[in-house]
């Protein structure tokens, strides 16, 4: 994980300084940088890390163009697993309430802030509606893990089994096999053409070979 002074960290404060201003912040961006990275490496998180926020971003990249409005994705994506503790169901609604508190203190403006708001929301479901190239951009990015080369998929899933390690084996089995049966059955996984092109099939590869290890 980053520390204040890893160079991965020095990135993410320089990326954040660089969408926050592009969305039109007014103060100065940094207090807020300090305030999300230290949520983003709290010691309860083993998978929801400044490396995923980084691998998101980086991935948002790859689908800027697809989106509306870059830089509402780009600012989602900071705050979508901001609050996050892997006991509680309500992280996203959290995360969203915190986007719409820290938004209007750094300028950005009433319209964008709340597009960010519901973008965050949109990750429970990972379900944007077809035309939200925002949301299609966003969630597109986050489940990029999904389709990793098999040993950066296999750190994916170890990293969510220790993220959980207060759940038994048995359960933990239980409940995981049934959110990939759930990914399984969507009829698209991703929704931006990138995405579908280039992600789904490794993604629907690494999901049923899991599946299978554990049943």
């Amino acid at each position: 994980m980053d520390t204040p002074d890893h160079p991965g960290t020095a990135r993410l404060r320089a990326r954040w300084h660089a969408t926050a201003t592009a969305a039109g912040a007014t103060r100065d961006p940094a207090p807020y940088a300090d305030r999300l990275l230290a949520a983003w490496a709290e010691p309860q998180r083993q998978y929801h890390t400044t490396a995923h926020l980084a691998d998101v971003l980086a991935r948002i990249d790859v689908l800027a163009a697809h989106a509306a409005d870059p830089a509402a994705v780009e600012l989602a994506a900071w705050f979508h697993d901001a609050v996050y503790r892997p006991d509680r169901s309500e992280n996203e609604e959290r995360s969203a309430a915190l986007a719409e508190r820290a938004l209007p203190e750094l300028g950005v403006d009433a319209a964008r802030t709340a597009e960010v708001a519901r973008l965050v929301r949109l990750t429970v479901t990972h379900d944007p509606a077809p035309g939200d190239t925002n949301g299609e951009a966003l969630c597109d990015a986050d489940l990029a893990v999904l389709a990793g080369a098999p040993q950066a998929y296999a750190a994916y899933v170890a990293a969510v089994r220790a993220e959980y390690g207060f759940v038994p084996d048995e359960a933990f089995r239980t409940g995981r096999a049934a959110v990939l049966r759930q990914l399984l059955a969507l009829p698209r996984l991703y929704r931006t053409p990138y995405g579908a092109a280039h992600w789904e099939a490794p993604a629907r590869r690494n999901l049923a070979e899991e599946l299978t290890t554990l049943t």
